[in-house]
């Protein structure tokens, strides 16, 4: 047994609490879901699954804690939020082996999406203080024309599983750093690390009612929380499906929305790229939390001089990861956060290799217990294959080849998602009309630089709309008030 392993085992599994109104507690109704370690399948833990009766006192708690939170002051938020940072970065080797065991992802990535998510409460705190407004020069004497700039309210967040900080983070430091107060509806499958980033935050010194926490069942929540009246604002990260449907009833209610959806993310690989660059950079992109990443490259388009020798040394760097549990310091690539992605991906390969694709690796679950996959490369997939046009989700990727910069672009943007983009090239006259032609909310090029708290981060088309990075990500969640005065 690892020493990771002999931690995890000297740290049990919580069963995990709502948050409302400033404490931790069970649901009014008493009931439980159960939380799988998807590397052994074992029961670990419970999760307390929230009703109505729950909700309503999450919405009454929210309300009173908007008062109070917009009333503080920014440095004040600014000092809590970054207390809050301070905490998550002492707490990440527990916290990380909670995600590990209820997510599957290595501990080593795990602690590095902590880290970040503490990057990124750090930035938003410091956006709390720049939440200017304007003076605009009036046409008559003794005019003023002020804008102010002033929380938009209780927000409602719904966050996914695969990554449970920080999908959680930006969305709530987002919303307290404005003077929003917010409830968070985080995933049942990986319910305690999001709970531990709520802690910090409690133990940073939030008011009660500011920041609330719940679980249950994702449509009954949404469908209580978004009509409400008490909820001016939501935001979603999860499929476009879902997110379409959401969208649709925020708009029914008049409530703003931030929608980051599913991605298809192609991947641009020019005959005059660096070919040890573009591995060196993509494999570890693909491998890393299982390919469960809405941002992950999929469809790798190589143009025909380099096709061969990059196929070649992608398919031997990502067939030797080592695919293991979590917990194990060697382990490259941990389990599939659930069993609904086995069949899910078989289903996709079997399709593909029917239509003519070449399976050159994997392709197969790995042993009979957790949830395991092997690292999966298909190549000379037609476009009428179902991967092509659907999101994998999970370790597979895609290698066609390409002869002109026209023929990427048109791949590229050929399917209605628009979220992250990748491209190597040396050339700067590619990388300018890939800039400029595109249709992506996030190209980047010859590196791998998406993400960063103070970057957009976000899409188009079918991808969602609106930012959660970058000086941008505040603007959601507030309102410009006019206000004009004569002397």
């Amino acid at each position: 047994m690892s020493l990771t392993q002999s931690a995890a085992a000297a740290q049990p599994y919580p069963n995990v609490q709502l948050f409302i109104d400033g404490a931790w507690g069970p649901a009014a109704e008493g009931r439980t879901i159960d939380v799988i370690d998807p590397a052994t399948e074992e029961v670990i833990g419970t999760v307390a699954h929230a009703t109505k009766v729950d909700l309503d006192r999450a919405l009454d708690a929210v309300s009173r804690g908007f008062a109070i939170w917009r009333a503080t002051a920014p440095t004040e938020r600014a000092k809590i939020m970054r207390r809050a940072a301070e905490l998550l970065r002492e707490r990440k080797e527990s916290i990380a082996v909670l995600m590990t065991r209820e997510q599957g992802k290595p501990v080593a990535q795990a602690v590095g999406e902590i880290l970040v998510a503490a990057e990124v409460i750090e930035w938003f705190a410091e956006e709390a203080r720049r939440t200017y407004g304007q003076i605009i020069p009036a046409r008559a004497p003794g005019v003023n024309q002020l804008v102010y700039k002033v929380p938009v309210g209780p927000v409602a967040a719904f966050t996914p599983w695969n990554f449970p900080i920080n999908q959680v983070v930006r969305k709530l430091s987002a919303a307290l750093s404005t003077g929003c107060s917010i409830i968070v509806k985080a995933p049942e499958e990986t319910p305690a690390s999001p709970a531990e980033l709520i802690r910090a935050f409690v133990d940073a010194g939030v008011p009660a009612g500011v920041v609330n926490l719940v679980y249950g069942v994702p449509a009954e929540i949404s469908e209580y929380l978004i009509p409400h009246p008490v909820i001016r604002k939501i935001s979603f990260t999860g499929s476009t499906p879902i997110g379409k449907q959401l969208a649709a009833l925020a708009g029914l209610h008049m409530k703003r929305a931030t929608m980051e959806l599913g991605g298809h993310a192609p991947v641009m690989v020019f005959d005059d790229a660096d070919l040890g660059k573009a591995l060196s950079v993509m494999v570890p992109t693909k491998v890393r939390n299982a390919g469960q990443v809405c941002v992950s490259p999929t469809r790798f388009l190589v143009q025909d001089g380099i096709a061969d020798a990059f196929t070649d040394g992608f398919v031997k760097a990502f067939s030797a990861t080592k695919v293991g549990n979590g917990l194990d310091p060697e382990t490259g690539m941990g389990p599939l956060a659930n069993p609904r992605r086995i069949p899910a991906l078989e289903a996709l390969i079997e399709d593909a290799v029917a239509k003519g694709a070449e399976l050159k690796t994997g392709g197969r679950r790995i042993g009979n217990k957790g949830y395991f996959f092997e690292p999966t490369v298909l190549a000379n997939v037609p476009v009428t294959a179902r991967v092509m046009n659907e999101e994998p989700f999970g370790p597979l990727a895609i290698i066609n080849r390409f002869s002109t910069l026209e023929d990427a672009v048109t791949e590229a943007n050929r399917l209605p998602f628009g979220l992250a983009s990748y491209a190597f090239t040396t050339s700067t006259a590619t990388a300018t009309a890939l800039g400029q032609r595109v249709e992506a909310g996030m190209l980047t090029i010859n590196h791998n630089g998406l993400a960063l708290p103070e970057v957009p981060f976000g899409g188009v088309k079918d991808s969602g709309y609106g930012t959660e990075g970058g000086s941008e990500a505040v603007e959601a969640y507030l309102e410009s008030r006019f206000v004009t005065q004569a002397g």
